[in-house]
């Protein structure tokens, strides 16, 4: 309570008395009374509106110091779109590593092999300024068959100047031979001044001749005579065949501008599934429960066009060989866009008597 509203005590009284006098001018003054406590609680709401006044001031200041942040950030933001750090991909990532030209290589050569899966083509060595020739002929041939080869040179197989001239004409025939599993010994040296002489060999130099290794052979000789020659076909010749050259020629002739041609003398057979027996083959699951072999040319003579030939050079590396060189060459083709040509003319051992080839 307030001094004004309280009586003053007299001199004289004591305490007890004023306090009872005090009483006794309350019970008669009551307005005075609440009106004092009207006044203190009537400022509580001043307070309390002061303050929220106070609270809702410094919400609106940080909302609008927020707003003029954002403004700001937008406006850096788009002066600095041009500057902002890009998604790396992945050529950026090849490029940061130097590595964008391997890459870019890497997938030309992909395209290249899609290519060359689907149409066998290659870039070889040969410019495109040289005239394509008709063909190339590989006639197989061992370290034993020197005696062979000199017949086949007086008979069918031109030697010397009549080489040369043949090749001029667009056909080229080599005497195709690997390498001795002693490298550099009498056999290699042997064959080595045979070719210095005739010059009519073409010698595998990552090929070892074995008889057993006669599939293998087979891809070595289509890849190193697509390297060497740019040709329409390629021949596969055996050396027990006596070969009518000119009839051959016909027939290559005729077929020349042909794009994946598989020619020969077509047969199948059955798959020899006992060991020990002759043409025993040891991947003879792999044919079936029929065991007979898909559709092929026969060994002693078989014809590739440019395309099929290049195919195997560019997969040789990963092409599944079997027992045999013939069964072999036609799993290769089998799964191409192929054209398959049975030539009675090229079947060796048949009777027919227009035929182009024979056993010797």
């Amino acid at each position: 309570m307030e001094t004004g509203d309280r009586l003053p005590i007299r001199g004289g009284e004591t305490l007890a008395s004023a306090i009872k006098q005090e009483r006794r001018w309350r019970s008669h003054h009551p307005k005075s009374s609440s009106s004092s406590s009207a006044s203190q609680s009537s400022r509580a709401p001043l307070v309390m509106g002061f303050l929220s006044c106070l609270a809702w001031l410094y919400v609106a200041g940080r909302l609008w110091q927020d707003a003029e942040n954002r403004l700001l950030l937008s406006d850096l933001l788009q002066k600095n779109t041009g500057h902002l750090p890009k998604v790396l991909t992945v050529e950026d990532k090849l490029l940061n590593l130097g590595c964008k030209e391997i890459g870019r290589k890497t997938v030309e050569a992909e395209m290249d092999l899609t290519l060359a899966k689907s149409q066998g083509y290659l870039r070889g060595n040969v410019t495109s300024s040289e005239k394509k020739l008709l063909a190339v002929v590989g006639v197989y041939t061992g370290f034993g068959s020197r005696i062979k080869r000199n017949i086949f040179r007086g008979s069918w197989m031109p030697r010397g100047d009549a080489l040369r001239k043949l090749e001029e004409k667009g056909v080229v025939i080599r005497f195709v031979i690997g390498r001795s599993a002693n490298r550099g010994d009498s056999l290699d040296r042997n064959i080595d001044d045979e070719n210095r002489q005739t010059k009519d060999f073409l010698i595998l130099e990552s090929h070892e001749e074995a008889a057993e290794e006669l599939p293998r052979k087979a891809k070595f000789f289509f890849s190193s005579a697509v390297e060497s020659w740019d040709a329409e076909f390629y021949v596969k010749v055996d050396d027990n065949i006596n070969l009518d050259l000119n009839g051959l020629i016909e027939i290559l002739e005729s077929r020349r501008g042909g794009h994946g041609l598989y020619v020969g003398c077509m047969k199948s057979g059955v798959v020899i599934s006992e060991e020990g027996r002759q043409w025993y083959e040891p991947e003879w699951w792999k044919f079936g429960e029929a065991k007979s072999y898909f559709r092929h040319a026969a060994g002693s003579l078989i014809i590739l066009s440019n395309n099929l030939a290049r195919y195997i050079n560019i997969n040789s590396a990963s092409l599944q060989t079997y027992a045999h060189d013939d069964t072999s060459v036609g799993s290769w083709i089998i799964g191409l866009d192929a054209t398959y040509v049975d030539d009675d003319h090229l079947c060796c051992s048949s009777s027919r008597q227009e035929k182009v080839c024979s056993t010797a």
